[in-house]
This record gives structure tokens, C-alpha cells and sequence, in this order.
């Protein structure tokens, strides 16, 4: 004997909705349907979702561009559509950034819909990275920069003179970004960086080795700059964590704040846990004082690029 009927779920047009049951995901609901026009996108824009999370016993509604909300009855305004469209544009961005980004110790992006500065700055990156013009600007959905990004698989490593070292760091001051890398075979690693503020330029680089690195174990890896001290507002009293240096007092450091803009007297900022990947990559960890072997240290730096205000 057929079992009771299912009730209808309490919603304005049960038809068009559907109640997500464990298991589900936005992919597989959308497969279950003969229509080309319920896709996972589609599904998002229509529910406003910018990731793909959903959770058990929440309602989506799958009869997508009716102009209705198909759970509560509320029309749906042309307003409502462009927006939730433009921030569904900017999230399939970021997802795929996270996706073209991710092993290479880089934070992952809010998936939030929102262009903000950190967003901006990974597109930059990932035009670096694809040798198209450089900047910190929106992309526009379908612009043939998207259609690259989102047709790629992997991140490219930039073509510059950097490759052409066994080992190289690439700062690129447009994007305040940095690259690492091993020749022109492997990209290991893309960290956000903070180069030099106006009047205290981080100075342009062609394949300079690194000369000098100081671990500073004596005051758990913080050095205070000679020419710019900072005990009072740094609570570890330094504001160089284990300084690379490239050019004179020019150096790569970890530092307890690096903005998305040059914030740094010269110098090229990293965060703390990314200068001591830096480190380990560079087989530097276990040293106990500091040294200026370039031969040790074995890496180059470039620096490139002009930052443009927004």
C-alpha cells in the first residue's frame, strides 16, 4: 500500500521550492531537474547564497527569473534581481581565485560578494600572474580577463626576469603582493606584502641576492631597525620579525599589521606565519645567529610595479 501523502510544504508556491535534506548539495539539487535554466548559479542568485554551503531543512527556491519569491510570495523587484546578480558575479570570482590560489599558503577569500580591497588585490595578483594589465580595479563579468581567470586550472607563474634564478622572490608594489618561486617550473608560494609608504620607497630590484638574515632568537625573532626603532608600539619591542635583507637596510619581515596599501619605511611586510614559511622554504629555521652568506641564503628578489591609490 502507498504510504501517507508527503505534506506540502508550508511556503507560498510548494512547487517551486525545494527543502534541503542532508546530502544535498546546490549541484545536486540542480541535476534533478529537466531545466537548463536550474543551475548552481542560477540556485544562488535566486536565494541570494554567495557560497555553497546549505543546511539541512532550508527552503530554496528552484523557479528561478518568475520575479517571485516562491517561499514567501514577495515579488521580486528588478532592483532586487541586479543586485543579488552583481554579488553573485564578484562571489564566482572568489571562488575561483580561492580555487587558483589554494596550496600556495595564500588566506583564502571571504566568499562574500563584495569587491573590497583584499579581493582587489588578488585579482591584481592573478593578472600578474596571467600577464594581463596589471591593476587593482573590479573585473567585469564576461570581460575577456574574467574569461581567462575562470577558464584557467592553475595559477601561471609571471613571466619576468625573476625565473631566470634557481630560487626567487617577485614583489610586485601594484598588487602589494609577493611571488616565490623555484625557476621557471614551480610557483611555491603567493603571500599578500606591504612594500614602502610614499618618500620611503621599496626600491626596484632586478635579481639582487639576498645577503643577510638575522633570526634574532634573542628576542623570540624580533629585530628593532637601527634607522627606525619601534619598542614602544610593538608589544614584542621590535617591528622586524626576522629580517631577509635584499638592499642595504631594505629587508623582507614579518610584522603584526600588512594592509592591502605600502604601509612599511622600505621594507616589504609580511605576515608573521608567512615569514617563517619563507624561512623554512629557504632552509634558514634552524640557524641560531644572524649571517651574510649570500651563498647560504641563495635566493634573489625583484621588485616591480607602481601602486595607484584608489
Amino acid at each position: 500500500m502507498p504510504g501517507p501523502p508527503v505534506p506540502a510544504l508550508p511556503v507560498f508556491d510548494p512547487a517551486c521550492v525545494v527543502e534541503v535534506v542532508a546530502g544535498d548539495s546546490l549541484s545536486v539539487i540542480a541535476d534533478r531537474f529537466d531545466d537548463d535554466t536550474v543551475t548552481v548559479p542560477a540556485i544562488r542568485t535566486e536565494n541570494g547564497i554567495l557560497g555553497d554551503n546549505i543546511d539541512a531543512g532550508q527552503y530554496l527556491d528552484v523557479c528561478v527569473g518568475n520575479g517571485l519569491n516562491d517561499i514567501t510570495g514577495a515579488q521580486r523587484t528588478e532592483a532586487d534581481v541586479a543586485t543579488a546578480a552583481e554579488l553573485e558575479v564578484v562571489a564566482a570570482q572568489q571562488r575561483k581565485l580561492n580555487e587558483l590560489f589554494a596550496g600556495l599558503s595564500t588566506p583564502p577569500l571571504l566568499v562574500d560578494g563584495i569587491a573590497g580591497p583584499v579581493t582587489r588585490q588578488r585579482l591584481c595578483a592573478a593578472r600578474l600572474a596571467f600577464g594581463l594589465p596589471v591593476s587593482t580595479t573590479e573585473m567585469i563579468a564576461g570581460s575577456e580577463e574574467e574569461q581567462t581567470m575562470m577558464a584557467a586550472t592553475t595559477l601561471p607563474i609571471p613571466f619576468t626576469s625573476a625565473i631566470l634564478s634557481p630560487r626567487w622572490i617577485l614583489i610586485d608594489r601594484t598588487c602589494q603582493i609577493m611571488f616565490v618561486g623555484e625557476g621557471a617550473t614551480r610557483l611555491t608560494f603567493v603571500f599578500p606584502t606591504s612594500t614602502g609608504e610614499p618618500g620611503y620607497d621599496t626600491r626596484d630590484q632586478n635579481r639582487s641576492r639576498a645577503f643577510r638574515f638575522n633570526p634574532e632568537l634573542g628576542n623570540a625573532g624580533w629585530h628593532d631597525s637601527t634607522s627606525y626603532p619601534s619598542a614602544d608600539d610593538n608589544p614584542l619591542n621590535g617591528n622586524m620579525y626576522k629580517p631577509l635583507y635584499f638592499d642595504r637596510g631594505q629587508a623582507i619581515h614579518g610584522a603584526l599589521n600588512v594592509p592591502t596599501h605600502p604601509q612599511s619605511h622600505g621594507c616589504a611586510r609580511l605576515r608573521v606565519e608567512h615569514q617563517n614559511i619563507l624561512i623554512y622554504w629557504l632552509g634558514l629555521a634552524a640557524l641560531t645567529h644572524e649571517i651574510g652568506n649570500r651563498d647560504q641564503i641563495n635566493v634573489t628578489v625583484n621588485v616591480q610595479g607602481t601602486y595607484v591609490p584608489r
